[in-house]
């Protein structure tokens, strides 16, 4: 294995995940696809600089062809047709039986935005998996109440969603640099659960993240046809849901799924990430795209009716699944009144899903899935799915598309104050290894934080004024920081302050969202400080 180096620590039960077949695996898929992934993130990169010089996206002329034909995607397998309830989160021992255990249809197997690339997260989050698929995972906590899988139900199915093409897994290297993050995520889950899950039944199957443009797709699709066919496994084993998570997607539904199609499940509406995609693209365009407070910008806005009415009528079309966003509240034990007002929020977001013709929809927390069960059983009454509803027809346009100007709502200090204040303690507990956070009740994760930081860029460099009137300035988002920081030492103690990595998080918070050039994502820098600390 000499072309292979793992130089990452030791983890328990690692060996069983990091065999010489398993390095072998990963390292042929490195070989293959590594040199075309660097291509497409670099056509990324033109394309961005492209829209930053003209101000303009649109559907592509090229493909018109696909998207005015008549195709659809492969039939789905059994446990994927009824996908009314959605749960997400990381891979953590304990979080994987919960959500296993919750009831909801499908569980997201996160090792992406609610996941840490700390070695220990990478490989135990295998570990996790392996056990999990195999029915054997259990967890006996520091006080000794244990936790095994219920038997009085039907557990989740299992999809994973492995980390996005930009990101590398730097505690592995292949043939002398870094390996791919998302073919070792892949490629180890594969390696060890593909033939497994078809033995039980079930299938290895997938979220996909942070796409750009079909030829991402494409990639994909190729990963999965060798995969499989150096593992022996049936073509078209397979199934993956595609995040629409960034604005240059949203012009290439038809396209991603068309690339798929063999593969293919359907497509989700990744809000947060949308959000987060829509102000990196157009950061530097003016006044018309700089978007209002956080919370103000709802799924009613014009922008994001216009996308998640394209997505149903898009995979309903071709025979794929509408998802829906997340539902992000983590229910308090301690205040009634919080849970009554959240509670009715979640469910006016999931009456207008179900509505609109979604398949089923995303909850942080076992505690809603029953609110959401409640929303699509009376939608889709005795059908699995809404595929037999084509959607609300509405001429989605480019211009409606971008519309963000119709917004409503504005930029204040209060949101200005609670971006500061996610990103400093999502960003500190992200360096401590923990990748979905609850924070005032939220359960936030990279693609709220990169919210959050990418709002405050925007807003400094555009000048924005606050409704006091009061310019948003580097100097005064220092000054909050600052303010931030001094509220939490008084919280927590100067003990757990200084065992924290909070002075890490101020650093690399006024890096991401303050720097003159903006980084493309904020993980990329807390990575560095990862490596940096041997984790």
């Amino acid at each position: 294995m000499a072309h292979v180096e793992v130089l990452g620590g030791p983890v328990e039960r690692g060996e069983e995940i990091l065999t010489p077949e398993a390095l072998a695996f990963l390292a042929g898929l490195h070989r293959e696809f590594a040199a075309r992934r660097g291509e497409l993130l670099e056509a990324r990169a033109r394309r961005r600089a492209e829209v930053a010089r003209t101000g303009r996206l649109d559907f592509l002329a090229e493909t018109r062809g696909v998207r005015e034909s008549d195709w659809t995607v492969a039939p789905a397998p059994e446990d994927l047709l009824d996908r009314r309830v959605e749960i997400t989160g990381p891979t953590e021992r304990k979080m994987t039986i919960n959500a296993l255990n919750s009831r909801a249809r499908v569980w997201l197997a996160d090792l992406e935005d609610a996941n840490t690339p700390h070695w220990r997260n990478v490989v135990g989050g295998q570990v996790n998996l392996y056990d999990a698929v195999r029915r054997t995972i259990a967890f006996t906590s520091e006080e000794g109440k244990e936790h095994t899988l219920a038997t009085d139900r039907r557990l989740a199915t299992i999809v994973m969603r492995p980390r996005g093409w930009h990101l590398d897994e730097r505690h592995l290297l292949v043939d002398g640099v870094p390996a791919v993050g998302a073919l070792v995520d892949f490629g180890l889950y594969f390696f060890h659960n593909a033939a497994e899950l078809l033995a039980r039944g079930s299938g290895p199957y997938f979220y996909l993240p942070k796409m750009e443009s079909h030829r991402e797709s494409r990639l994909w699709n190729d990963l999965f046809t060798l995969a499989q066919e150096r593992l022996g496994i049936p073509h078209g084993s397979v199934r993956a849901t595609v995040l629409i998570e960034t604005i240059p997607a949203a012009f290439e539904m038809d396209e991603i799924l068309y690339e798929l199609r063999e593969h293919a499940s359907g497509l989700n509406a990744g809000r947060w990430d949308y959000l987060f995609s829509v102000i990196k693209f157009f950061r530097d365009s003016g006044p018309d795209f700089v978007l209002p407070d956080r919370n103000a910008v709802t799924m009613t806005a014009p922008f994001m009716r216009a996308y998640t009415r394209l997505l149903v009528q898009t995979c309903h079309r071709r025979g794929a699944f509408a998802m829906g966003g997340m539902a992000a509240f983590i229910p308090s034990r301690r205040n009634p009144e919080i849970n009554e007002r959240a509670f009715a929020k979640v469910r006016e977001d999931k009456e207008r899903e179900a509505g609109d013709g979604f398949d089923g929809s995303w909850v942080a927390h076992p505690d809603l899935v029953p609110l959401c069960q409640e929303v699509f059983d009376r939608a889709l009454g005795e059908r699995p799915n809404q595929l037999d509803r084509p959607g609300d027809r509405m001429d989605v346009t480019a211009e409606r598309l971008l519309d963000l100007r119709s917004t409503p709502g504005e930029v204040t200090e209060a949101g200005l104050r609670s971006n500061v204040h996610v990103g400093l303690h999502y960003l500190e507990a992200w360096l401590r290894g923990t990748g979905a956070v609850a924070i005032d009740n939220l359960m936030e994760d990279a693609a709220t934080a990169e919210i959050s930081r990418s709002q405050i860029w925007q807003w400094v460099h555009n000048r924005v004024r606050l409704g006091t009137g009061e310019q948003v300035t580097t100097e005064l988002v220092q000054r909050i920081v600052t303010e931030e920081l001094a509220a939490t030492l008084e919280s927590v103690g100067p003990d757990a302050f200084r065992s924290g990595r909070f002075e890490d998080a101020r650093r690399i918070f006024s890096e991401v969202a303050l720097a003159d050039s903006y980084r493309d994502f904020l993980t990329l820098p807390a990575y560095d400080a990862v490596i940096e600390s041997g984790a």
